[in-house]
């Protein structure tokens, strides 16, 4: 580990998405033809890592892969994507995390994920990488790996007063209460916000009434993304809630296109720590909806040279 410090460290999963292309998703029992088959990678952990990266953060991933043929591409595909790898860990006790991904012709997608390896990562891990954590700008966690671990990392940045940004993905219902106060940024999607408010999130309105319940629970701030109709922004100062718009785009495969939100959140909570939050959430917004215009995952996320100069 080099000693300058990092903007980014993610503790989160890696999975090999084993994906495939279908005019639709297949029925119960049902089997059908598909058009094409890829092998990416995934993992919403490693996702958002890699979307920071591209856009020009200095990060690190803290992971688990199996000692698999999966699991050395996954190491190489983090050097190729300039993450660190220090913290990656490897074990023979489980298989590296795979997701197994049906996209229709809409865009819209199935998943099964195996999480294997991701679900080994623990506190000795955390305790491994603290050095750099502690010395980090912004720590990123989701639900991916052990919920417990999840916590851990977010405690050990706070008390380091390192920025936490926290994607409670995938929900789980009985999220413990402590992952809210532990969130600077609690940032989720509509599906998310329902099954952890128990209240229905269809629309803007309802985003602004879910922002508002998750804040009272003690994030610093709270995000609720909406797909084309862009994002809820609700900060505690003042409990302003504010709709940012994003612009239209031609969706071809949205896989993903969360985690470029996050990861590109990540990368200006960095770089520009004074930018007002419903400005990094505008510009990330950006960022997401050119990962939805190609297909595939991280293949999709897009580099600092291949976006407009105002959004640096």
């Amino acid at each position: 580990m080099t000693e300058e410090a990092l903007d980014v460290m993610v503790v989160g999963s890696c999975m090999t998405d084993l994906v495939s292309q279908a005019p639709r998703l297949p029925k119960a029992g049902e089997t059908i033809h598909g058009h094409k088959f890829f092998i990416g990678f995934g993992g919403k952990g490693a996702n958002q890592c890699i979307q920071a990266a591209r856009l020009g953060a200095k990060t690190a991933m803290v992971c688990k892969v199996g000692k698999d043929f999966f699991g050395d591409n996954y190491i190489q595909n983090f050097k190729d994507n300039g993450v660190h790898t220090d913290f990656v860990g490897r074990t023979s006790d489980a298989a590296t995390g795979a997701a197994s991904i049906v996209v229709n012709d809409a865009g819209e997608n199935a998943i099964v994920i195996v999480a294997g390896a991701n679900m080994l990562l623990g506190g000795e891990e955390l305790r491994g990488a603290l050095p750099a954590l502690s010395q980090a700008k912004v720590l990123v966690c989701q639900l991916e790996i052990s919920p417990q671990t999840s916590l851990q990392a977010l405690r050990m940045a706070q008390e380091n007063k390192v920025k936490t940004i926290f994607n409670p993905a995938p929900a789980i219902t009985d999220l413990d209460a402590d992952f809210y106060k532990a969130s600077d940024v609690f940032c989720c999607n509509e599906s998310e916000a329902e099954l952890l408010t128990g209240s229905s999130v269809a629309n803007v309105e309802e985003a602004h009434q879910a922002g508002q319940e998750l804040l009272e629970r003690g994030c610093g701030s709270v995000i609720i993304t909406l797909g084309p109709q862009g994002c809820v922004v609700v900060k505690a100062q003042g409990s302003t809630s504010k709709h940012v718009q994003t612009p239209a785009v031609a969706t071809v495969d949205t896989t993903g296109a969360g985690d470029s939100f996050i990861g590109a959140l990540a990368f200006y909570t960095a770089h520009y720590p004074t930018m007002p939050l419903e400005e990094m959430a505008r510009r990330a917004n950006q960022v997401a909806g050119v990962s939805v215009q190609a297909v595939g995952t991280q293949t999709s996320y897009p580099f600092k040279k291949d976006l407009p100069a105002e959004l640096f």
